[in-house]
């Protein structure tokens, strides 16, 4: 390996070479001495730091050139997830430090050269993702300051979710004017589904939504009585369930269970995209928002339609919401609850009745692209009877490329 051209070699040849060395360190067995695998491990986690600033770099042409979409996916986001098997917090940070980066030249570069980890390039570049870009080059050197001073990245990140503030008193700006200067103009909302089935909230409302909130919330957020013993952050989110379900009038809940949880069962229950429920929260659901039965045969609701209806029934779809947790397409996580009812060949083509076996759900982006890319949907049917959309690769893909002559030389 000594003899290899490195300034000679193509990106597309280092990057074969650096997957071969990969794979090849991957399948070895780590040395014996602890002393050394610490030292290794810190080399290689530099090197790996440094190959993820290359991703970065890739990244970012994919999302610009919005080339996901070629490949039936809506999003780079949806690409990160599904072809590259990432948690889509994982994906959301490879995606910000790819639409960021070029605002953070200094950080980019010291991250390049492996001055800096990814941990603390991904934490400055979403705490800048919101601001401005006077603000951007505030917070950076503030945080690479930081940086410097020997701070982690926890405490990097900590301080960068009020870096506008800080901006502000180092600026010296008056507090009212500071408020109005640094104010997020957009509300936005970001949740993070738990184990159990629960939900993490946090987010910013503008001067607006906040108002909605105050006006809509508050008055249902007081003491119920004097034995209310509840603090205002649990009056508040029982307010906010109230308002959402209308009373529980509005309630959307399907709830997939044996006849014995709901009568005093131990079986948990699962929502349509797959979460399990435990039986006694199940109950509560149940009592809640209603129950609907889901009739799986011709029995009283009419799930074969043939070709005399054209939309899917309300009987229909809660069969479908059970047999698809997510989209049909593989890799998409759009909530089955969210997507649309396709025809799998096509209604109007005269191929596809309204029956439930020749039904599937479709989130709203994939059901127009299958409709205008059907050459490139392949569709198969499991026993259970649910249909799986797999889009095959763009005509013109080329194949991915052998190793350079020089490393399979020196393999």
């Amino acid at each position: 390996m000594a003899g290899i051209d490195l300034d000679g070699a193509s990106t597309t040849e280092l990057v074969n070479a650096l997957s071969l060395i990969a794979a090849e360190l991957a399948g070895r067995a780590a040395p014996e001495s602890a002393a050394v695998c610490m030292e290794l491990t810190e080399t290689l986690a530099a090197a790996t730091d440094q190959a993820e600033s290359a991703i970065a770099g890739f990244v970012s042409v994919v999302d610009r050139a919005a080339e996901p979409r070629r490949w039936g996916l809506p999003s780079t986001q949806a690409w990160l997830r599904s072809h590259l098997g990432m948690r889509d917090n994982r994906a959301k940070e490879r995606l910000t430090l790819a639409r960021h980066r070029h605002r953070l030249p200094r950080a980019t570069a010291r991250w390049a050269v492996g001055e800096l980890s990814y941990g603390y390039a991904a934490t400055i570049a979403g705490a800048v993702a919101r601001l401005d870009d006077a603000d951007c080059r505030a917070a950076e050197d503030i945080l690479l300051g930081m940086v410097d001073q020997g701070f982690s990245a926890g405490k990097v990140a900590s301080f960068g979710k009020r870096v506008r503030d800080v901006i502000a008193e180092r600026d010296g700006t008056e507090r009212a004017d500071a408020d109005t200067r640094h104010r997020y103009e957009r509300s936005w909302i970001d949740t993070t589904r738990s184990l159990d089935g629960g939900r993490y909230v946090k987010g910013w409302l503008n001067a607006e939504d906040a108002a909605i909130w105050d006006g809509t919330l508050g008055p249902l957020a007081k003491p119920a009585g004097v034995d209310d013993h509840r603090d205002l952050s649990e009056r508040t989110a029982a307010a906010l369930s109230s308002v959402l379900s209308g009373g529980h009038r509005a309630t959307k809940v399907t709830l997939i269970c044996d006849l014995d949880t709901l009568t005093g069962g131990q079986a948990p229950a699962r929502l349509t995209d797959g979460t399990p429920i435990p039986a006694a929260q199940a109950r509560r659901i149940a009592l809640s928002a209603g129950v609907s039965p889901l009739l799986l045969g011709r029995g009283h609701a009419p799930l074969y339609l043939g070709h005399r209806v054209r939309f899917a029934t309300v009987p229909q779809r809660q069969v479908l919401e059970t047999l698809y947790p997510t989209c049909a397409v593989q890799g998409c996580e759009v909530p089955g609850a969210l997507c649309e009812v396709d025809h799998v060949n096509g209604w109007a083509l005269g191929r596809s009745p309204t029956d439930i076996d020749r039904l599937a759900l479709c989130c709203g982006w994939h059901n127009r692209w299958k409709h205008a890319n059907p050459a490139r949907m392949h569709i198969t049917i499991a026993p259970d009877g649910r249909h799986t959309y797999r889009i095959l690769a763009p005509p013109d893909t080329k194949p991915v490329r052998s190793p350079p002559p020089w490393l399979q030389d020196a393999a």
